[in-house]
């Protein structure tokens, strides 16, 4: 559904669903966001709702049921298989594993789905293009994702592949439901089609020579005889639902492009391809086979299904639906604003809470293009730098929302300068002194230590602040906030000097072992804070600070609080958490950077996606 995205980037958007149940430690945090107060989507008065009460079945449904609580669920896009994985499904994908991360820390009961959309004409074109089989190209392409996000720490919980039987058979009900409601129905249409957007265009949205505005290629007239679904049918009711829910698209601005293309008049759209053998049959016609996007949308729900479990509606809706947000680029935006909603308001299914559009990214200010021989490869950044790095630069130097650039030289700079210089760093050279004076043994407790301290009060604002910013999915500020504990923590040590004062012994050094201590509180509550942008980065400085494993996984965001580390606690040996990148040299490819950055695998929080691999 989504190599339909462009190469994308985004910010600010605010998702606590208030119904979750919150660790009991987290009571400090605020409930109030800054959105307006009704994030729970509602359907409109006409529109019924599938019961949510519970059946049989075990797994995620019945912890939701033990728990009384409504999961957070978060989607990428389900991404097009025409095409190995490039930069803007990578860094969409980083972007929602890094919110996952975040609402784990707060309790929440996370189900992040990812997963690929594999029907289609360009597909069946790209399988025969590579002389294989539909479904064997869409094997290896899913799989290609897979890996990648592997390499990308990406710990997702669900992946689903619109192959999977399960899926096809939520599609052929969902489509029996709408069909019942009288919301299908046959006819003839002729117009332009798109074949890279599997979708008929509007003449007057083309450029010149009919291009599609987002391929630049010419759409081809097209007649058919297919099914057809009654959107105009709901204009009214999407209308009435966008006024009253004035969240439901963000960022904000993007909603004002999907009210105006309301406004303008929906037209019904064709949900079925009689030319297309590589498809969902219809139910009721063996001869057509369900358009893609009717198809794919569907993902989203029977993701949510365990894999023994019936393949329903009812099912899929009591594990869990409705989303509490899609992430998505921003020219798919229309498909998953407008289509969607009211699909699902025929079928009687609650809307999603939020959907979120980013905008798209470019390179040294160029847009991407393979005939531009100018794209971003995601696995050789990964092989050159690591996944911290690449993780990092995204959400950290692209405002989150709107459209960014990516340039080599800025990428090594910004790395090199926050995780090296300003983190890496300042955590090894105060174990250094830790170790050389103290035997690397805490002399007191970080809450003793830091008495009438400017600086823990410091770090307290600055881990409020990206609290702040994360529950807004403003991840930048998020970033930018934790890094500011870094760089206080470097001006106390320049200021306090406490190599200096262990020279001078006596009181002197006592306040020295003090200094140490405060610092290596402030590195514990950014390995926390940090850890859903560099997850792994973030367990190699948890690790050096003495904890387990099993310790590390076990941390909320309530750990932030000052106070963690205690007298007589033992520091790993100081070693680098964060090699500096090189500079390349003619016939280097910089791999020994990622290879020094890569965590020790664990069973974990920062490998369980190692598990959902194979799935």
């Amino acid at each position: 559904m989504a190599a339909r995205m462009h190469y994308a980037l985004q910010n600010a958007l605010c998702l606590l669903n208030p119904q979750c149940s919150i660790n009991p430690k987290l009571k400090f945090i605020r409930n109030g966001l800054h959105f307006r107060p009704n994030l729970l989507l509602s359907l409109p008065k006409d529109a019924a709702t599938l019961c949510s009460c519970a059946a049989d079945s075990r797994g995620t449904k019945a912890k939701h049921q033990e728990t009384g609580s409504q999961p957070f669920v978060l989607t990428t896009p389900l991404y097009y298989v025409n095409a190995p994985p490039h930069m803007g499904s990578a860094y969409t994908t980083i972007a929602a594993d890094a919110i996952a991360r975040f609402q784990r820390l707060l309790g929440k009961n996370v189900i992040f789905i990812t997963g690929t959309d594999e029907h289609g004409e360009k597909i069946a074109a790209a399988a025969a293009a590579s002389g294989s089989s539909p479904s064997e190209h869409c094997d290896t392409i899913s799989q290609a994702y897979k890996l990648l996000w592997k390499e990308l720490d990406i710990a997702y919980d669900k992946f689903i592949r619109t192959t999977d039987p399960k899926h096809e058979a939520i599609v052929k009900e969902f489509y029996s439901r709408v069909l019942a409601n009288g919301d299908i129905y046959r006819a003839d249409y002729e117009g332009l089609y798109c074949i890279n957007c599997e979708e008929y265009k509007d003449e007057k949205e083309l450029l010149d020579n009919k291009c599609c505005p987002v391929h630049l290629k010419p759409c081809a007239l097209r007649k058919e005889n297919n099914y057809f679904f009654s959107l105009s049918k709901y204009q009214k009711q999407l209308e009435e639902f966008l006024l009253q829910n004035p969240d439901f698209v963000q960022p904000a601005y993007r909603l004002n492009e999907v009210q105006s293309w309301i406004k303008s008049g929906l037209r019904d759209f064709s949900i079925s391809r009689a030319s297309v053998d590589w498809g969902i049959p219809v139910p009721h016609d063996r001869n057509q086979t369900i358009y893609v996007w009717f198809d794919a949308l569907l993902g989203y729900m029977s993701a949510l299904l365990e894999d023994k479990e019936h393949p329903s509606l009812q099912n899929a809706v009591s594990s869990g639906w409705p989303a509490s947000l899609h992430l998505i680029g921003k020219d798919i935006l229309r498909f998953h604003a407008v289509y969607w909603p009211a699909m699902l308001m025929a079928a009687g299914l609650s809307l999603p809470r939020i959907v979120f559009g980013h905008g798209f990214l470019t390179k040294d200010g160029m847009k991407m293009g393979k005939s531009l021989g100018n794209t971003i490869e995601p696995n050789e950044l990964v092989q050159r730098y690591g996944a911290d790095a690449v993780r990092y630069f995204f959400l950290r130097e692209v405002e989150f929302g709107g459209d960014g650039d990516y340039s080599e030289d800025r990428f090594v700079n910004i790395v090199n300068a926050h995780l090296a210089n300003t983190i890496g760093n300042l955590l090894n050279r105060t174990l250094g002194l830790l170790k050389k004076n103290c035997e690397s043994t805490l002399a007191v407790d970080s809450a003793v230590a830091a008495e009438g301290s400017e600086f823990k009060d410091n770090v307290e604002n600055l881990v409020e602040k990206a609290l702040v910013h994360y529950e807004n999915v403003s991840l930048s500020s998020a970033c930018e906030a934790v890094l500011e504990i870094g760089n206080a923590g470097n001006v106390y040590m320049d200021e306090h000097a406490p190599w200096s004062l262990f020279k001078q012994g006596g009181a002197a050094s006592i306040a020295a072992s003090k200094d140490l201590v405060i610092i290596l509180e402030a590195m514990r509550i950014i390995a926390i804070a940090l850890s859903p942008v560099a997850p792994s980065l973030c367990w190699r400085i948890y690790s050096q600070l003495g904890y387990s494993e099993d310790q590390f996984n076990a941390v909320t965001w309530y750990d932030t609080k000052w106070g963690g580390l205690k007298a007589g606690q033992v520091m790993a040996q100081p070693k680098p958490v964060f090699a500096r990148i090189e500079p390349k040299t003619e016939g280097e490819d910089g791999g020994e950077a990622a290879a020094a950055n890569k965590a020790p695998k664990t069973k974990g929080r920062i490998s369980r996606v190692q598990n959902a691999v194979g799935a």
